[in-house]
């Protein structure tokens, strides 16, 4: 399934209103993490309350320790700091980098904003060496688009 194909999914869970928010994200995480083979953990972070940093929510994919991010620490949270998308083609290249695990080579974070509010974030990575195209990126930006409407 292209990237393209896969917008129209993720519009039908977006609008599965018999659903949690909670869920319908993580469908949208098994959604991509099954059809974009290089897609190898995907996952949501949120601000955490009044707190600088971001909370994880619902993901696919190893478990991580990271469950708590400062804002500035790491490719997250820089994304939380700069409101701006972050593609990784080598995390190794990357001085400020938290490794999740070993067999991960790239990272693309994308934020969410509601009412022009950076709230939360898309986080993917992949044990690809540069995988992601700016197609990633507009895609990305689409499902973070459709996750503001919800939120």
């Amino acid at each position: 399934m292209t990237l393209t194909q896969l917008k129209p999914e993720v519009e039908t869970i977006i609008s599965n209103t018999n659903e949690t928010v909670d869920n319908r994200l993580l469908s949208i995480c098994q959604l991509l993490e099954q059809h974009v083979p290089y897609y190898n953990w995907v996952g949501f972070y949120f601000k955490n309350g009044d707190k600088d940093e971001l909370k994880l929510g619902p993901y696919v994919g190893a478990p991580t320790d990271h469950t708590i991010i400062p804002f500035g620490k790491g490719i997250c949270g820089q994304v939380a700091v700069s409101n701006k998308n972050f593609v990784v083609p080598d995390v190794t290249a990357q001085d400020n980098y938290i490794a999740c695990s070993i067999t991960v080579k790239a990272e693309i974070v994308i934020p969410i904003f509601v009412n022009g509010e950076n709230i939360g974030q898309i986080d993917i990575d992949s044990n690809t060496p540069d995988p992601f195209t700016p197609e990633d990126e507009r895609f990305l930006e689409f499902v973070c688009q459709k996750v503001s409407e919800i939120l």
